[in-house]
């Protein structure tokens, strides 16, 4: 069903509260934008699939109370962007949520498999992807347009069911408690533009001098690019921000050399951005920021690593799980340098299936060995606790 009307949504609403499940997924662009520009809306539920035309709409809120109902739960395939989209959109999370991608790295499937993989792997259908990257905001869409996104919602009930009927099976249900409700929390989508600059193409190339410059620009180019609502390159490239901080350009005609940068900036902008690396790279050394990675003090743990790794692909094979979803290269670098707090290996599951034997590997407390494979052995005597 096609829905272009506020009334033929507000219907759908009432009917899909006695739904046991609500599968939702986005069409949006966001090429030209800050902010995800919205084209269309797919749910369904335990009986039918709509699309909702949100150009059509008055008032996305209407469904804010079918979208926070406890009592239905709310289906995705890889969710973030959906999410976001929707919580910008309508002013709330859903919850509670089910995420197939993530639940599939748990019942053996490669880590971020994509919808069209994970149906044809589930239910044996294959999906057409013609429409993968049409224009979502022309009007009026064509016929297999709307099959494209009806059937990126129609396959997410069928899923969860064999899904969380296998999760049951292996005992794994609620290993998933966590990473869902991270999803509905408001915090994951708020954004920081003063961390923004951590993320720059090229930024290790600066000194801390020049990174409390580059996250004033990069501060003052977010806040920017949301108040144009334009992409942020549109605005200056990383770059070109990397480039004017390295250069540490405290005039116009300093930043202006970096090339570009006269053609984008005009000169009010340009004599904001002068003006915030003039004062950053004055400001106090204790001030400056450090880029999260391995410095020169902090100790070399390749030979723990090695280990390490060798223990978590046993225990990620004999359980079924792809490796990087049981852990992470910078979680297991970070638990070989010593952080216990903030790692998502040394919580829940993952701390259940190999977390606390790693700790107990770095400890001295559990041997590897080779005998016909990799054999995993508790120590006795001084090393062991």
């Amino acid at each position: 069903m096609y829905i272009a009307t506020q009334e033929n949504l507000a219907a759908f609403v009432e009917r899909a509260r006695s739904s046991s499940v609500l599968a939702i997924d986005t069409e949006f662009l966001r090429e030209k934008t800050y902010y995800a520009k919205l084209c269309l809306l797919q749910m369904a539920t335990d009986d039918e699939v709509v699309i909702v035309d949100p150009f059509e709409m008055d008032d996305l809120s209407v469904l804010a109370p079918l979208l926070t109902d406890e009592r239905i739960v709310k289906l995705f395939h890889a969710a973030g962007q959906d999410l976001e989209i929707i919580l910008r959109e309508v002013g709330v999370l859903p919850r509670p949520v089910f995420d197939t991608q993530i639940a599939a790295a748990l019942l053996g499937h490669t880590q971020q498999i994509g919808y069209a993989a994970l149906v044809h792997a589930e239910c044996g259908v294959s999906l057409k992807k013609i429409d993968s990257f049409t224009d979502w905001s022309r009007r009026p869409l064509s016929a297999s347009q709307r099959d494209y996104a009806a059937d990126d919602v129609v396959y997410l009930p069928r899923l969860y069911a064999g899904m969380r009927a296998a999760l049951e099976e292996k005992g794994r249900l609620h290993w998933l408690d966590h990473d869902f409700e991270e999803l509905s929390d408001p915090a994951r989508y708020e954004a920081n533009e003063r961390e923004r600059f951590r993320r720059l193409k090229r930024v290790s190339q600066l000194s801390r001098r020049q990174l409390s410059a580059a996250r004033e620009v990069a501060a003052w180019r977010e806040l920017e690019a949301q108040r144009r609502d334009v992409p942020r390159k549109w605005v200056v490239t990383d770059e070109q921000i990397v480039e004017a901080c390295k250069r540490e350009a405290r005039t116009i005609d300093e930043l202006f050399m970096v090339r570009g940068l006269s053609d984008r900036l005009s000169t009010k902008d340009a004599r904001a951005v002068v003006s915030l690396i003039s004062s950053a790279l004055s400001t106090p050394p204790d001030t400056w920021p450090e880029l999260d990675r391995c410095g020169k003090s902090e100790p070399n743990v390749d030979a723990e690593l090695d280990l390490m790794s060798a223990l978590v692909r046993l225990r990620a094979k004999e359980n079924g799980i792809a490796f990087p979803t049981l852990a992470s290269h910078d979680d297991l670098a970070r638990v070989a340098r010593g952080y216990r707090e903030g790692v998502d290996l040394l919580r829940g599951w993952r701390r259940a299936i190999v977390g606390e034997e790693l700790l107990e590997l770095l400890d001295g407390r559990l041997a590897l060995s080779l005998d016909g494979g990799l054999k995993v052995e508790r120590r006795e005597g001084p090393g062991a606790a």
